[in-house]
């Protein structure tokens, strides 16, 4: 059975000396007193103890058993009960919370890492608290002082659990036509009717009661979107005191049959006029379900760097201990019958390849932390204004970007197997199989896609896009700047390919959706060239210390900008190509 041992060393060199994180947090107030580098690297190894030794081992025997469903009750697989009770003591799912609430109060770039190990270890269970960080962050954001003080510190502890109701069997993308109905009573409450699909963790048996997020239309509610409101729904009522009552009139219908992430329990909830409570203001709902489905968003973009981190690991174990053929050069083991598999160029353009993505995506996921960070931290309101439209602009990319090139890397990871990556004891097939959902939950990647073109980056005239590749053009201005002139290239490249898509879709909006996919990797390939350039700057200074360490990033970065970045030449000729080759055929022609 592989085994998953975190990249410490890796997540350290991006948090302390690309980022600098202890100098960011010592600036904040709400951080300065409560996390520093000693704190972070603590945390750090305390979780990669918890996710290699505790939550690794339940991955391929919680893939094979799965989780059940039977007369209405989710049962997940064995060992899952007794590791989520170790896992919650340890304080997890509020790793990042609320303090006043009983949350550690970490931040985001911390917590990135963390939610990085967990999906590489295990994406199944990873789910379960991943959904309760995100719930727990809009009922914070957006639930009255009496809402936060009942449900957030037992959520926060581990106790009870929360899920997204969004999903209905009509209405995927299109929230705006869900049939769920809420109807007021007279001590302020409503009654909530309807059934939700594709609800991750809607019902299992880690935690006492699962507090349901859901979004609901009111009888005088305006059509469509804006006529949605979010409401609180416990799958057990709870008392003005906190104890817990009766079951409230939440069921579980039936679980999915699924690819992947089969220890996940995919669940169709009923509810079949359930007490529910208002959570911020009536038919502003989905705005407030935002803000958790943005923080899921940037959770199941890492679940794509976990995966592919573990498929690499994985892989270069193999790939140093298979012996099959000869160096093209002469033989490298000339004492054993074959060479190492990493001998040979293909090999290594697949274990480069998966590295070059994987370490990208986690210096741009600590970026997105930082943003995050900064827009909920700082004291100054311009700072903050500028690090939330950041965040705006470059959530969707690390949605679909990491998801995408996730699926990429673990296959890559499969093929360095050969047959062996193929069956199922060496750990490959399934983190292709659960790596895969990422791509589509939380709002499909062409849906992220579009989103970055058409309201982050258009909307706004390339305003937001120009705060993002300002920070490229002011890195390529130093003269220790690694690799200027293809940074500028590549931002000049962004900008001109972003104005001209501007120009095109005034006359043709067909153009917006013919070239999103294509422009969002093509973003994330620029967004990934410029962190790999800050790594190779550090990794030159420090050279000397480590020469194993920083070699090895400097021979990464050489490999991205000269095999990787190269690729949105051929996104931006297609691109360039416009909307209309899409739309030779008649859809009968099809």
């Amino acid at each position: 059975m592989p085994e998953f041992n975190a990249p410490l060393r890796d997540m350290r060199f991006v948090l302390h000396e690309v980022f600098d994180a202890q100098a960011l947090w010592a600036r904040l107030p709400a951080l300065a007193e409560t996390v520093d580098a000693a704190t972070a690297d603590a945390i750090l190894e305390e979780a990669a103890k918890v996710t290699g030794q505790l939550i690794a081992p339940l991955n391929r025997s919680g893939d094979e058993q799965g989780a059940q469903w039977h007369d209405g009750q989710v049962s997940t697989p064995e060992g899952f009960q007794q590791a989520y009770a170790t896992y919650i003591e340890g304080g997890w799912v509020g790793l990042s919370g609320n303090p006043e609430f009983g949350g550690m109060g970490m931040p985001k770039m911390l917590a990135v890492q963390f939610e990085e190990m967990l999906y590489a270890a295990n994406s199944s269970f990873a789910l379960y608290s991943a959904l309760s960080s995100g719930a727990c962050l809009a009922l914070d954001a957006h639930a009255s002082d009496t809402l936060k003080r009942l449900y957030l510190p037992p959520m926060y502890e581990g106790r009870w659990a929360g899920s997204m109701c969004l999903t209905e069997a009509h209405a995927g993308t299109d929230l705006g036509i869900v049939r769920s109905r809420a109807e007021p009573q007279a001590d302020g409450s409503y009654r909530i009717s309807g059934s939700k699909i594709f609800i991750t963790g809607g019902d299992q048996d880690l935690t006492e009661n699962i507090i349901h997020l859901v979004l609901a239309k009111l009888p005088d509610a305006p059509p469509g979107p804006k006529g949605l409101s979010l409401f609180v729904v416990p799958k057990v009522l709870v008392n003005p005191d906190g104890s817990l009552g009766a079951a409230n009139a939440v069921s579980c219908g039936s679980i999915e049959h699924k690819m992947g992430i089969k220890a996940s329990a995919t669940c169709v909830i009923n509810f079949d006029g359930a007490s529910a409570w208002l959570v911020g203001e009536a038919n502003k709902g989905l705005a407030a379900m935002f803000t958790m489905m943005n923080y899921e968003r940037l959770s199941v973009g890492i679940q794509g760097i976990g995966c592919a981190a573990a498929s690499y690991q994985n892989a270069v174990a193999y790939a140093r201990d298979r012996l099959q053929g000869r160096a093209a050069n002469g033989a490298s083991a000339p004492d054993k019958v074959a060479d190492p598999i990493i001998v040979h160029p293909d090999v290594r353009r697949m274990l480069l390849s998966i590295k070059a993505m994987t370490e990208g995506g986690r210096a741009f996921a600590s970026y997105v932390g930082q943003q995050l960070d900064l827009a909920k931290f700082s004291p100054d309101a311009a700072e903050q204004d500028r690090a939330q439209a950041l965040v705006a602009l470059l959530t969707p990319v690390a949605k679909a970007f990491f998801t995408d090139t996730g699926l990429e890397s673990c296959i890559h990871g499969q093929q360095v197997f050969g047959g062996h990556g193929y069956i199922r004891e060496w750990g490959q097939e399934q983190l292709v199989r659960d790596v895969r959902i990422a791509q589509i939950y939380e709002g499909t990647n062409g849906i992220q896609a579009l989103d970055l073109l058409g309201r982050k980056v258009l909307a706004d005239g390339g305003v937001t896009l120009r705060l993002f590749t300002g920070e490229i053009h002011q890195f390529a201005q130093q003269p220790d700047a690694p690799y200027r002139a293809q940074l500028i290239e590549a931002a000049h490249r962004l900008e001109d390919l972003s104005d001209w898509l501007e120009d095109q879709a005034a006359n043709d909006r067909n153009e917006i959706g013919a070239a999103s996919v294509e422009y969002l990797h093509l973003f994330g390939y620029v967004a990934y060239a410029w962190l790999w350039a800050r790594m190779a700057q550090v990794a030159k200074h420090k050279l000397q210390d480590d020469p194993e360490f920083y070699g090895a990033k400097l021979a990464t970065a050489k490999f991205y900008m000269q095999r990787l970045l190269p690729r949105v030449l051929g996104l931006e000729q297609a691109i360039r190509a416009g909307s209309q080759p899409l739309f030779e055929l008649s859809a009968e022609q099809f």
